[in-house]
């Protein structure tokens, strides 16, 4: 089981199992909400249960999809898309060791001009299979 939190720890949540390999978004939405690139993992909802709901904020960025942050404390954590069997959990938000390693870059050429991607992780244009 992995456990995490916001950063005043008002939202809490545990995941069930392992944690699939986080992807590392760079999209300009991705980047004006998280403050830098956004990584996250994107769980199975029915693994993860969320305490402290009621102190989420939802911001629907896109027609697809919105972002959950704590309302009292700002932490970004959640990224939640329509229409989809899973969740997005944000990697910084995790208490634990979360023995996974980043699996993919999408939204490369959206990525800010003041850094480099310099690993030799996969780098998308796009999140792979999407339409």
């Amino acid at each position: 089981m992995h456990t995490g939190s916001c950063l005043c720890g008002a939202v809490r949540f545990t995941v069930e199992g392992e944690l699939p390999g986080p992807d590392a978004c760079h999209c300009s939405i991705c980047r004006k909400t998280s403050g830098h690139f956004y990584a996250g993992t994107d769980v199975p909802r029915e693994r993860v249960k969320i305490e402290g709901i009621d102190k989420v904020t939802w911001y629907r960025t896109s027609e697809k999809a919105r972002r959950g942050f704590c309302s009292v404390c700002g932490s970004p954590m959640l990224f939640d898309p329509f229409e989809r069997d899973w969740i997005g959990l944000s990697m910084g938000a995790f208490d634990t060791p979360t023995n996974t390693r980043l699996a993919i870059h999408i939204f490369v050429t959206d990525k800010g001009d003041y850094y480099d991607i310099g690993d030799d992780v996969p780098k998308h244009e796009r999140y792979p299979g999407a339409p």
